[in-house]
């Protein structure tokens, strides 16, 4: 979402029987789906929770189930319901609070994408403090894009860590990777994962279907022979055995993209708080965001 707005390159998924998911926003196929999808949206969506039917808020539902009008409405649902229940999570993304935590090497993204198309997204916990930072606003640092292959670095993984995650938060996260959110995860590779992580990762396998566990990899302390099993060595950085750039320099790259864009973040945190709004009336229908810049 905010990543696909900041990094530029074509949506690229894989081809799913025969519909083309590679179709462009302004084929056949895709707007037919979205003028199929706003009518079903609007007639069965709470307005006051979701009261943009964009082009492109719509795609990225229809992206992330295959241009299946049915399952995209599904998911707008649960979306929907989401938001709701989860406002310590969604109503808070302001430029501080993201950026701060990211300026700190916490996450980057790699410069070249994985075979399939995908970005590959890097999160590195040994950057994340507890003491500065809660469980809470680190995983809303993971709401900003759509389809992503991701690289979670334990080392420095502590109790102080563990203890953060409880269970309410772990269904949470769940039904995001699950069925609550317009993302599609094609992996994640954990490394240098200590022995107390596996608690952690009980809490939230109960609420995982097994197509998502079986996209989980655990690589341990000896990644640098595993992961270039899944990626090749131009898009690994040298620290995880790869030629690409050093991850320092990464982390840094995507602090400054993201401080760059703290306009749009602004204007992204104005949207969210009139979006949810329960006070929202039928003459504030209009979004203080531009259509161009919702959800792209």
């Amino acid at each position: 979402m905010l990543l696909d707005t900041m990094l530029p390159g074509p949506y690229v998924t894989m081809n799913s029987g025969s519909v083309d998911l590679l179709s462009p926003d302004d084929s056949f196929l895709v707007r037919s789906s979205v003028v199929r999808l706003r009518l079903r949206a609007q007639a069965e969506l709470d307005p006051l929770h979701i009261l943009d039917f964009s082009d492109g808020f719509l795609i990225k539902f229809l992206r992330a189930r295959d241009m299946d009008v049915e399952l995209s409405l599904k998911l707008m649902l649960n979306y929907q319901r989401w938001r709701r229940e989860s406002p310590e999570i969604s109503g808070c993304l302001s430029p501080r609070s993201v950026s701060a935590l990211l300026d700190n090497g916490y996450h980057g993204v790699l410069p070249l994408r994985d075979h399939s198309g995908c970005r590959v997204l890097v999160y590195r916990i040994c950057r994340w403090n507890p003491k500065d930072w809660t469980a809470i606003q680190v995983f809303r640092v993971s709401l900003m894009t759509s389809e992503v292959i991701v690289i979670f670095d334990l080392e420095g993984w502590s109790f102080s860590h563990a203890l953060q995650i409880n269970p309410s938060l772990a269904r949470k996260i769940s039904s995001v990777l699950v069925d609550s959110f317009p993302l599609k995860v094609k992996a994640i590779h954990l490394i240098n994962e200590p022995i107390f992580f596996g608690p952690v990762f009980a809490m939230l396998s109960p609420f995982l279907p097994d197509k998502i566990k079986k996209r989980v990899h655990m690589h341990g302390f000896n990644y640098h022979d595993s992961l270039t099993d899944f990626f090749p060595t131009s898009l690994l950085p040298p620290e995880y055995g790869g030629e690409g750039p050093g991850l320092e320099g990464v982390c840094q790259q995507w602090a400054n993209r993201l401080l760059q864009s703290e306009r749009l973040l602004e204007q992204i945190l104005n949207f969210t708080n009139w979006y949810f709004s329960s006070e929202a009336s039928s003459d504030s229908l209009q979004s203080p965001l531009p259509a161009h810049m919702l959800w792209t």
